[in-house]
């Protein structure tokens, strides 16, 4: 008679399982927040629509920045839709410091929880409110003349690029939050890094005529390569998906893994 053995599991298996399970949890947690108080997103869907109504509007008359065939406003629209993302996201880290404080954290984190789900929860919550003033900008372009693309593989494609820098900038917010460790500290390194990043990318203008020293600071820019990425997909523009998503998805591995390793610096 014979016996059946029961072959161990790989090592590898149940880590990735406890990580699928508790980032879905967490994600569910996070998205009834967002249920029960969606003030933020609409608030955050005024400054996109005032850069399109005004500061589009009267760049498209001055004609003074070369975008090729595409009218400035098919230029500006992918541009203001990943600005709204890094936005969103850049503040993300508050939220952590803020779970720290009421003692959400250190609650969360001494149960088995993996530190990288609890990091993918929020970095997912941020590409959920990444993508919400698609909801307004996107009609409103289409009222201003702006030709966007109705292929839904190209427009899922766009939703999955701003999930990722969204997702990249609020790990960048959570790993500075596990330095910095105080929301006030927090406000003004988000509030220094947001502007400079955007202006240094392609959203507003094109790299070519930035000065050089601008140039290189572009081309290593996480949010020039999601501008790219949008672009191409929306409005048509020439752009090399593969390179754009590539530097997303690695960016994001990144991030998840610095803001997991420094989270920890929360509660010593």
């Amino acid at each position: 008679m014979s016996v059946a053995v029961e072959q161990p599991r790989a090592s590898w298996v149940e880590p990735v399982r406890l990580l699928v399970v508790r980032t879905g949890a967490l994600a569910i947690v996070e998205l009834q927040k967002l249920r029960h108080d969606n003030t933020e997103l609409i608030t955050r869907m005024v400054q996109p629509v005032l850069w399109l109504l005004v500061f589009g509007q009267i760049f498209s008359r001055i004609r003074a920045i070369p975008t090729g065939d595409l009218s400035y406003l098919e230029y500006l629209t992918p541009g203001i839709l990943a600005q709204s993302a890094l936005f969103v996201s850049i503040f993300v880290g508050i939220q952590i410091i803020w779970d720290r404080d009421a003692g959400i954290l250190t609650k969360v984190m001494v149960t088995p929880t993996p530190r990288a789900a609890i990091v993918l929860a929020k970095a997912f919550s941020a590409g959920i409110r990444g993508l919400a003033p698609v909801v307004i900008l996107v009609p409103l372009s289409l009222l201003l003349g702006v030709a966007i693309t109705v292929n839904p593989l190209k427009l899922i494609a766009a939703a999955v690029a701003l999930m990722l820098g969204a997702g990249f900038f609020a790990c960048l917010s959570m790993a500075i939050a596990g330095v910095a460790q105080a929301r006030d500290r927090l406000m003004g390194i988000g509030q220094l890094m947001t502007m400079p990043l955007f202006f240094a990318s392609n959203a507003l203008y094109p790299i070519e005529i930035m000065p050089g020293w601008l140039q290189v600071i572009s081309q290593i820019n996480p949010l020039t390569y999601l501008v790219n990425a949008l672009r191409g997909l929306l409005v048509g523009a020439p752009a090399n998906l593969w390179a754009d998503f590539g530097v997303l998805l690695a960016a994001a591995v990144v991030g998840v893994a610095g803001a997991s390793r420094l989270m920890g610096r929360l509660v010593r």
